[in-house]
């Protein structure tokens, strides 16, 4: 019998299997719960069970793996895709409850419809009375116009036209996502990668549960960062400039990759670099014209973001506020070591997605806001660079939800210091265990 089923574990297509039928299950158990805000206990509980799950499920996978994985290995291939699939479309039925973001997403597309500029009104603009349907008091920052950036409001405004309910909504982000595991699945094939690599991203829960689940927009500029860096590494072609520069109007955050780029295309020595960045300006300028009317108000909205939403689960930025008593030294000091590792890297000539990774992973440590759908950016370049320290604050970040808590009970928006330091104190620990270690032996 034990035989048996150590043969079993060996086979790397058995343990994607279980796996599939494992996290299967969990995902189904987040499905029937329906309201996971309502239910947010059992949810952490279960989305730290399915993070359980895939941490021993890519041990297993790695351990199973050859270097010529052959017919074995192309059945687990499959099954991780087609567990990929399955775990999404378990999750895309349910209303998003854990984060009302996606009604922002609706109210800004409904807002353009009507032939209003999103970033210059809020939704408790008295014009906009007649705009207002049962989910307007779901939306968050009513007070402020919209601070999500243009291509995203593009995006909005055409999903609205043919898929106007909260749960259609999610559509497009979704398909971002599975478009991202189409590219890493590309990846793994065409340049020996490793089954459980895939699985890093496609079975991740966070990931799953923050696009499939809440419907997250982050997607479509991740799917643009990972198209872009998959270009860069394989023809270093200037399209990549094009496709941060998109993924920069859909989120902002691959805009800190844009220098990478521009570097990687001979900028400031050739002309085909200087054209990359004329095209990447004219774009930018493409899809924001419409909505030129607001440039000048536009820094005034995030001016008032950055003053009132902060320390919201950050981790190292809320050490440094503490030390410093000033948030804007917090913030700053942030900005310079993030600055300074893009100069580091490029000055030791590091490859475009190991730059990424630096830059991303610092970015995460050091914001003033850690909402757990930030750390799915991390997520793509953990299969290129994996770290068990990281894998493991993916899972973690389910713990963040505790907010939640609170909030439906008392309307206090508050992360308590012991949920921040369980969620926290892990990677911190094993991050810097694992460089320890790594010293001594190479020492």
């Amino acid at each position: 019998m034990l035989k048996r089923v150590a043969r079993i574990v060996r086979s790397q297509s058995a343990v994607a299997l279980g796996g599939v039928i494992a996290l299967g299950l969990l995902y189904d158990a987040l499905r029937r719960l329906e309201d996971l805000k309502l239910y947010v206990v059992e949810t952490i509980a279960i989305a730290l069970t399915a993070g359980a799950v895939y941490l021993i499920a890519l041990f297993l996978l790695e351990r199973t793996a050859t270097k010529k994985e052959g017919a074995e290995g192309r059945g687990a291939f499959w099954l991780i895709l087609a567990g990929a699939v399955v775990f999404r479309a378990l999750l895309v039925p349910l209303a998003p409850t854990l984060s009302d973001d996606i009604y922002r997403y609706r109210w800004d597309a409904r807002v353009q419809q009507a032939g209003w500029n999103p970033y210059t009104v809020s939704p408790n603009d008295a014009r906009l009375l007649a705009l207002r349907d049962a989910e307007w008091r779901k939306i968050p920052g009513r007070e402020i116009p919209t601070i999500y950036p243009p291509l995203a409001q593009q995006v909005f405004r055409a999903t609205y036209r043919v898929l106007p309910g909260p749960v259609e909504f999610k559509l497009p982000f979704v398909l971002a996502d599975l478009a991202i595991v189409l590219m890493l699945a590309a990846w793994v094939q065409f340049s020996g990668g490793r089954n459980w690599m895939l699985a890093i991203y496609a079975w991740n829960p966070l990931v799953i549960v923050e696009f499939a689940g809440s419907g997250h927009n982050d997607s479509l500029a991740l799917a643009c960062t990972v198209a872009a860096l998959l270009v860069i590494t394989r023809w270093r072609g200037a399209l990549s400039t094009l496709l941060l520069t998109a993924g920069a109007l859909a989120k902002v955050f691959p805009a800190v990759l844009l220098p990478v780029a521009l570097w990687r295309a001979g900028w400031p020595r050739t002309a085909r670099s200087w054209m990359s960045a004329a095209a990447a300006v004219a774009l930018a300028v493409l899809v924001t014209w419409r909505y030129r009317a607001a440039w000048a108000t536009m820094f005034e909205t995030l001016a008032y973001v950055e003053s009132r939403w902060q320390n919201n689960n950050a981790s190292l930025y809320a050490v440094l506020a503490w030390l410093s008593g000033s948030t804007q030294v917090a913030a700053g000091v942030g900005a310079g070591v993030v600055a300074g590792l893009a100069l580091w890297a490029a000055a030791r000539k590091l490859d475009s997605a190991r730059t990424a990774y630096l830059l991303l992973g610092a970015i995460l440590m050091l914001a003033p806001n850690g909402f757990s759908w930030y750390f799915t950016w991390i997520v793509p370049l953990l299969m290129f660079f994996p770290n068990p320290a990281w894998l493991l604050l993916t899972v973690l970040q389910f713990l963040s939800y505790h907010v939640l808590i609170d909030y439906q009970a008392t309307g206090a928006w508050r992360f308590r210091p012991e949920m921040v330091w369980l969620t926290y104190g892990p990677f911190y620990a094993l991050l810097l265990g694992r460089f320890a270690w790594r010293s001594e032996t190479t020492d």
